[in-house]
């Protein structure tokens, strides 16, 4: 008979020694071309729970997507660029600040769509309106409607959206639909809103699908979060709302009484080519068919206004977070007003910066965020910030419960705005693709002035000596909450 005998030592030096190599390399491979910030979080979750830590770093600790999705971006980047340049975008307005030529030229230089002007663009604050304008829109088409949203579903509010697309595409009108995979596969009517444009006759893709058993897979979280509507090259719509209930059908939220609050803009002019630009490098990202052969881009048609836009792509897709570095640009520009409003402001030390730098150059700063939270981590990773922003003079605004203000848009003095699908987060900066809209034009700055009014009174002023009698728990769940929010 054989003794074996277990010297529990050498499990001892094994595991020192493996613990030991995973540390070190943590060291070595987390902070490559990562924030210090970011780094530090992925850092401090692998020394304090190792196991765990990897596996996740393994799993979401790349915030990029596929190589091979990153060359077909570029490819149809280049080719947007190309055919874009020689194009007539309209007259621009005069008189133009500086440092809006300057930011104009960065984001062109980013990857974001030439200025165009002659462009009218008017906002549509209510929930459902914005959905039967954009179902007026899509009845009008004579050759193509695309489609692009985070959240898609055939519901009884976008009902009257789906009849639409059901109407054009019997008369023959090209019906494309782009809608996020993991956004939507666990969501109500997710089948049935597949079913209903299979039976129209629409051609529908899921954006970033995470499907490993067709081969199809990148990280998880990275997510296609934009909204966008563009028929004929004529008309588009894009803001702040998906296409669904705006309780989002889910039982939780009916629970609580919640309704999103969202803001859209329909927008005529040379600018829509460049709204539809982006649809068609989604597309080509996952069907690899490109539409170059239809002249989409070339289709640019004068529209019924004077406001100068810009269509700013933002993504994993791109080299440089371009929303970050075009809302960092606008704070420091700013000289007298600026009114941010963002369901989820989680900013990073170089955004917080520029607000509180604004203020202290003498910038009147408001922020409008939700009283009530839909998310928990975000929630509370916004509120550890609401110390900071209060000290440094920002009036922050928290709209009533039970209603989410999910709206995304910025104003900037009298003359400037951003209005798109992009939250104030470091999700939105480094691993959600976004579309946003820079306008120029005091006719559109009073639309959003008027909605931020209405804004405004239906919230409450949070004032520091009300912040200041917040129960430890809370902050504590706060302060972890922002050390998660780093995790990229």
């Amino acid at each position: 008979m054989i003794n074996i005998t277990f010297d529990a030592s050498w499990w001892l030096i094994t595991v020192f020694v493996v613990d030991l190599v995973i540390r070190v390399a943590a060291i070595i491979v987390v902070p490559r071309n990562r924030r210090p910030t970011a780094a530090m979080a992925w850092l401090l979750a692998i020394y304090f729970i190792p196991l765990i830590g990897v596996l996740l770093f393994l799993l979401i600790g790349t915030p990029r997507l596929p190589r091979k999705r990153r060359k077909t971006q570029e490819q149809i980047n280049g080719y947007i660029r190309a055919a874009s340049r020689d194009l007539d975008f309209g007259t621009l307005r005069p008189h133009a600040p500086g440092w809006f030529t300057s930011l104009v030229t960065l984001n062109r230089n980013l990857g974001a769509m030439p200025l165009a002007g002659d462009n009218a663009a008017h906002l549509i604050p209510d929930y459902q309106k914005s959905l039967d304008a954009m179902a007026d829109a899509i009845r009008a088409a004579q050759k193509y409607v695309h489609v692009e949203f985070y959240i898609f579903q055939s519901d009884e509010s976008t009902d009257n959206f789906f009849r639409a697309m059901e109407e054009v595409t019997a008369r023959g009108v090209t019906v494309r639909v782009l809608l996020d995979h993991w956004a939507n596969r666990n969501k109500p009517f997710y089948k049935k809103t597949l079913a209903r444009l299979d039976a129209m006759g629409a051609q529908w893709q899921l954006m970033l699908p995470v499907q490993p058993l067709k081969g199809k897979y990148q990280r998880p979280d990275l997510r296609n979060h934009r909204k966008l509507l563009v028929v004929d090259g004529r008309v588009a719509f894009t803001g702040s709302q998906n296409v669904t209930d705006s309780t989002y059908n889910l039982r939780k939220n009916i629970k609580r009484g919640l309704h999103w609050v969202d803001l859209m803009a329909r927008i005529e002019g040379p600018v829509v080519s460049s709204i539809n630009a982006v649809f068609l490098s989604d597309w080509y990202s996952e069907t690899n068919e490109a539409l170059t052969d239809q002249d989409y881009l070339s289709e640019v048609h004068p529209g019924p206004g004077d406001l100068d836009c810009q269509i700013v792509p933002s993504g994993p897709g791109f080299e440089f977070q371009n929303n970050l570095k075009l809302f960092s640009g606008l704070l420091y520009a700013a000289q007298h007003k600026i009114n941010i409003v963002s369901p989820y402001f989680v900013p990073d030390e170089a955004l917080l910066l520029a607000v509180t730098t604004a203020c202290q150059r003498g910038v009147a700063v408001e922020l409008f965020v939700s009283e009530e939270g839909d998310q928990a981590l975000v929630y509370h990773a916004q509120r550890s910030y609401y110390e900071a922003l209060l000290r440094a003079g920002v009036k922050i605004w928290m709209y009533r419960r039970p209603y989410i203000l999910h709206s995304k848009s910025m104003t900037i003095d009298d003359e400037v705005a951003i209005i798109g699908s992009s939250n104030m987060d470091m999700r939105s900066f480094g691993l959600n693709l976004e579309i946003s809209m820079l306008v120029r034009g005091g006719e559109f700055i009073a639309e959003m002035r008027e909605v931020e009014d209405t804004y405004r009174s239906l919230s409450r002023e949070l004032t520091l000596e009300e912040w200041e009698k917040q129960p430890l728990r809370s902050t504590v769940l706060d302060n972890l909450a922002r050390l998660t929010s780093a995790l990229q």
